[in-house]
């Protein structure tokens, strides 16, 4: 159990600086009530396209220490990455009689992500492949 504590810690650390990093980015694009989520639709699209590219990095490329891949991919990533936010502001637009704009903005966000860490990981690999030519 105590081997754990190391982990918990840098998740929780790395979660820390994740969440400020998404609060920073909607203090600095604010979005108007009502209206398509922009701002935690970058911040989750470009999240996952780095969570594609590190995996690759840390799983084909080098071994990386143990608290690396829960500290930036859980920890960071998954802080500055979130769920919870989604889905409030999906509910919002709903509350706002915005139904059109919440489903876009859930398709939408699943799609973005999910191709961007395809993508990502899809253009890590043929970078590295290039590089070791």
């Amino acid at each position: 159990m105590y081997d754990q504590w190391p982990v918990v810690g840098v998740v929780a650390a790395g979660g820390a600086a994740g969440a400020c990093a998404r609060y920073g980015a909607a203090l600095l694009w604010p979005q108007p009530a009502g209206t398509f989520p922009w701002t935690t639709f970058g911040v989750n699209v470009t999240g996952c396209a780095v969570i594609g590219a590190f995996m690759v990095l840390i799983t084909e490329v080098r071994a990386a220490h143990r608290l690396v891949r829960p500290f930036v991919g859980t920890g960071v990533l998954g802080g500055y990455t979130t769920f919870s936010t989604y889905a409030v502001e999906a509910r919002r637009l709903v509350d706002a009689h915005q139904a059109a704009t919440a489903a876009a903005y859930t398709a939408a966000t699943l799609a973005a992500a999910l191709g961007a860490v395809w993508a990502s990981a899809w253009a890590t690999r043929g970078v590295l492949a290039r590089r070791a030519r």
